[in-house]
């Protein structure tokens, strides 16, 4: 069996979706099925059996010799969150019980943290792990994230092998349920549906123009490959960046969705929210060295294939993976 949880999420629906498409059987989803915005992402899934999060650490006392690996997404991902204290039970303190588990039982981990965690982008984006004790994060999600990272590179007992990933701008099929934290994509797509443009924020930051901040923005498709590249080969275990080492602006990627619409672009500047002025990223880009280093070669799709895909082949139809 393979477990994932945050199994009705984003990536976590998307991940049951490519290894059951791969012919990964018996794969078992954890997480809170309350939330009737998200199971349109596990209707079509071949799912071996679903497990509420509160209970899934009896589950496995059961079953944890039959468990192969576990995909550990699930978390409060919401940026704007500032209940420290869900972020702390949901974040890191399960997250502790999901290692310690691992370790007890022996079992692969892989794990989602956030590139929330490099916070305004001063002390750059390395995951050289003697560099990611320095990193402030901006928001209490970003903190919860690095606090766990943290947490695991101070322990001495791991399992038998486990893999961590700061997820950056990841967009793609199955964040329909998300709302106002789904991608710029998902919303110009909908806005260029609506009224024909698109609205982005101005920049409050002299150094970038309005529409000129930037991210690494990687599709989950990519992401999907690189967890299962390691679940796979389980070599060289460490914290580690996915992104797509390269950064573009939120203009490059909403010229990508007028583009895959066959529609000339109109962009209007609107501004800021007050609750994500002070805590802004205006730049991300992963390093990924480390990532290619430890064995994946893969190309990652660019921008504009991306979003093309994204919006032709699941947008448009409201598909899932």
């Amino acid at each position: 069996m393979i477990v994932v949880t945050g199994a009705a999420g984003f990536v976590g629906s998307a991940l049951l979706g490519e290894l059951e498409r791969l012919g990964f059987g018996e794969l078992v989803a954890v997480d809170d099925f309350g939330d009737s915005d998200k199971r349109h992402n596990l209707d079509s899934k071949s799912i071996f059996a679903r497990v509420e999060r509160l209970f899934f650490f009896e589950w496995l006392q059961l079953n944890a010799d039959q468990v192969q690996c576990i995909f550990h997404i699930g978390a409060r991902t919401k940026t704007t969150e500032l209940d420290e204290d869900i972020l702390e039970l949901l974040n890191f303190g399960y997250s502790k019980k999901v290692w310690n588990a691992c370790v007890e039982y022996s079992i692969p981990l892989l794990y989602a943290s956030s590139a929330a965690t490099y916070g305004d982008g001063k002390q750059g984006f390395s995951d050289q792990p003697n560099r990611i004790q320095r990193l402030k994060p901006l928001n209490p999600y970003g903190r919860s994230k690095q606090a766990f990272d943290l947490w695991v590179l101070g322990q001495e007992k791991t399992p038998p092998f486990w893999a961590g990933f700061k997820f950056f701008n990841v967009f793609g099929p199955n964040e329909y349920h998300k709302n106002r934290m789904a991608s710029v994509v998902y919303h110009a797509y909908n806005q260029i549906k609506k009224n024909g443009r698109v609205c982005l924020f101005t920049s409050l930051n002299p150094s970038y123009l309005d529409g000129a901040q930037e991210r690494d923005f990687v599709y989950v498709k990519d992401v999907l490959l690189v967890l299962i590249h390691f679940m796979e080969n389980r070599k060289n275990p460490g914290l580690y960046n996915l992104g797509t080492g390269e950064a573009n602006t939120f203009l490059d990627l909403s010229h990508a969705v007028f583009k895959a619409l066959g529609i000339d672009p109109i962009i209007d500047f609107i501004p800021m929210p007050e609750d994500i002025r002070e805590k802004y990223q205006y730049h991300t880009k992963a390093d990924i060295r480390r990532l290619r280093e430890a064995g994946y070669t893969a190309h990652f799709y660019t921008l504009d294939n991306a979003v093309q895909d994204y919006v032709l082949n699941y947008l448009v139809t409201t598909s899932y993976l």
